[in-house]
């Protein structure tokens, strides 16, 4: 019964964070000695804001189970509670380096946001100036890593470099995980208006762009003759084409 609610608990966590931790709650409830138990119960916080709880579950749960992976979340939780100095004691716990490189580039963007809370975008700057900045394929945490990088960029004004961070960013994203292509619009002082599966994503200029229905209503008030021209065009094209009316289609 419990293993049931831990893993209703995963499967509601991104659609319906609520009903997450409420099967969470449950588990916890039940069987708050297992390792296990007190990581979902602490994830599923989380993901409702509920920062005290959640960095209690995971304390608890690293410290039955030996595991360091949620210490980016815990990190979190800290900048959560106001607390950006406690975050950055995590980030430097000498467990990180250990960590999988998805964990520990996680831990790299939380301490960059730490290091905003308290007013030092330079040393967020710092704190994402990683190796894996020279990654280029497609994982999920590469597109955070280049999408935090390009947004701390921006902040310190140095927008080409951002608008190529957030070029990378969009060029690995394949699951989506982050809006580069808008922020990188913006940038371009252009607008996101259409994607295409073959063509790929459309974009225009925002003051440029004329819906089809203007660019129709103007071409038969301005140049009404050509419209006719092009029509009569057309009808003879369709004649050749159909060759000469001799009555042999009726036959």
């Amino acid at each position: 019964m419990i293993g049931k609610h831990m893993v209703a608990a995963g499967m509601f966590m991104d659609e319906d964070p609520e009903r997450a931790y409420t099967h969470a709650a449950y588990a916890r409830r039940k069987a708050s000695r297992v390792p296990a138990v007190r990581e979902v119960s602490g994830v599923a916080a989380y993901t409702m804001g509920k920062w005290q709880e959640a960095l209690s579950d995971l304390r608890a749960a690293r410290r039955m189970s030996g595991r360091d992976n949620f210490l980016a979340i815990m990190a979190d939780c800290e900048r959560g509670l106001g607390r950006p100095e406690r975050a950055l004691e995590i980030a430097d716990d000498p467990a990180a380096k250990n960590l999988e490189a998805a964990d520990r580039i996680e831990l790299r963007i939380v301490a960059a946001g730490a290091r905003r809370d308290m007013g030092d975008t330079t040393a967020a700057l710092a704190e994402l100036q990683v190796p894996e900045l020279k990654e280029r394929r497609a994982r999920p945490w590469v597109a955070r890593l280049f999408y935090a990088y390009a947004d701390v960029l921006e902040e310190l004004g140095r927008e080409d470099d951002a608008r190529e961070y957030f070029s990378r960013a969009s060029a690995v994203d394949s699951e989506g995980v982050t809006d580069a292509d808008e922020r990188l619009a913006a940038l371009e002082g252009m607008e996101l208006v259409d994607y295409d599966v073959e063509d790929g994503i459309v974009w225009t200029d925002a003051e440029e762009y004329e819906l089809p229905e203007e660019a129709e209503e103007r071409a038969v008030t301005e140049r009404p003759a050509d419209r006719g021209r092009d029509e009569g065009h057309r009808d003879r094209e369709r004649g050749r084409e159909e060759g000469p009316d001799d009555g042999r289609a009726e036959d």
